[in-house]
This record gives structure tokens, C-alpha cells and sequence, in this order.
């Protein structure tokens, strides 16, 4: 219990950390640099910087989704590789230090994997569960990786052009919104991902 409570003070403090940088002129580095790190081992996912870049100026809302979406792609690009060539060697690492690592949350995926395949890795950018793992898991289970990249530039740019549309379009009463719901709207763009699938498998 006293192990999981300094996991999330950590985490918080991470949060606050990353979230000051808007108010800051590196906010863009700081931007791509989180959505880099996210993707492979950083525990704070990078809406919530992208999220205050965009209300701070909502007239570059996409040029910091682009931002956001290319340094994630990259950043998951090494989690595959991590995965491929030193999983053996850093697993233990990943699974004691970084929160929202688990066996258990690694088991999950693998099932994903083995169920969707390709789709679980669009899945991935709107789930709960941290897309390092789906990153990590895609060389660990030695996914094609032009089928990688592909579904990470789909999955990951589709949730951050998103978020940046709906607050270029609707500002803070959609903030407040995306703060509240984001898990449920989440959850809901998986099932319709799930659902489409599904009806291509059936129809071809």
C-alpha cells in the first residue's frame, strides 16, 4: 500500500512537472519531448501539456497535435525496439519502476494481440491502459513493424488531432469536458474500432 501511494505522488508531482512548461517558451520542445518519452518509458501522457499549449493558443492547436503525433510515433518506435532486442534484460526495470506496468496489464495485451493483431495497436492510442506497453509488447511479440508504424501514426494522431479539435473549436467548456470523460470517451472510440473490425472480418 505504501509502495502504491509513492508511486502516484510521484506521478502527480511528474504531472505538475510536465504541466508548468506551458507557461514556459519551451513549450513545444517540451511537448515533443514528452510525447517521445511517453511512448517508451515517461509515465505522464502528453495531452495534458498538449491540452494547456492549445488553450494557451488555440490558433496552433494542430501544429502542436502534428508535434504531438510525430514524436509519439518516434518515441514508439524505440519502445518497439526496446521490446525487440532488450526486453529480457530491462523487463524487471519496467515492470518495479514504471507505473502502469504490470505483469498482469502486459498479460492483457498480449490476449489484445493475439485477438485484433494489427488493430490492437489502434486500440492502443485510445485505451486507459499507457501505450508504452502496446509499444514495448509489438517487438516483445515481434509485430510487423511497417504495420507498427502505420497503426501508430492512425491511432496516435487521430486522439491528439482530437483533442486539439475539440478545443480549437470549443475551449474551455470542452477542456472541462475532456478532463471529466476522457476515460469514457475513450472507452467509447475502441468500441466503435472494435465494432468496425469486426464488420470487415464478417463482410470479407
Amino acid at each position: 500500500m505504501t509502495e502504491t501511494i509513492q508511486k502516484k505522488n510521484i506521478v502527480r508531482r511528474l504531472y505538475d512537472w510536465v504541466l508548468h512548461w506551458a507557461d514556459t517558451r519551451y513549450g513545444t520542445p517540451a511537448l515533443a519531448t514528452l510525447s517521445f518519452a511517453e511512448s517508451s518509458f515517461f509515465p505522464v501522457p502528453p495531452d495534458v501539456l498538449l491540452i494547456a499549449l492549445d488553450m494557451g493558443k488555440p490558433k496552433r492547436s494542430f501544429y502542436y497535435a502534428l508535434i504531438c503525433s510525430i514524436a509519439s510515433v518516434l518515441g514508439g518506435i524505440l519502445g518497439y525496439y526496446i521490446g525487440l532486442g532488450l526486453w529480457e534484460l530491462l523487463s524487471g526495470f519496467f515492470f518495479s519502476y514504471i507505473p502502469g506496468f504490470t505483469p498482469e496489464i502486459f498479460a492483457k495485451v498480449q490476449e489484445m494481440y493475439n485477438e485484433y493483431g494489427f488493430a490492437a495497436v489502434l486500440i492502443a492510442g485510445f485505451t486507459p491502459i499507457p501505450y508504452k506497453v502496446f509499444t514495448i509488447a509489438s517487438g516483445v511479440f515481434g509485430m510487423n513493424f511497417p504495420l507498427f508504424v502505420l497503426a501508430s501514426v492512425i491511432s496516435r494522431s487521430a486522439r491528439f488531432f482530437i483533442v486539439s479539435t475539440m478545443i480549437y473549436f470549443f475551449g474551455e467548456p470542452i477542456k472541462k469536458f475532456i478532463d471529466k470523460y476522457f476515460n469514457l470517451l475513450s472507452a467509447a472510440f475502441v468500441v466503435l474500432i472494435i465494432l468496425g473490425f469486426a464488420g470487415i472480418k464478417y463482410l470479407f
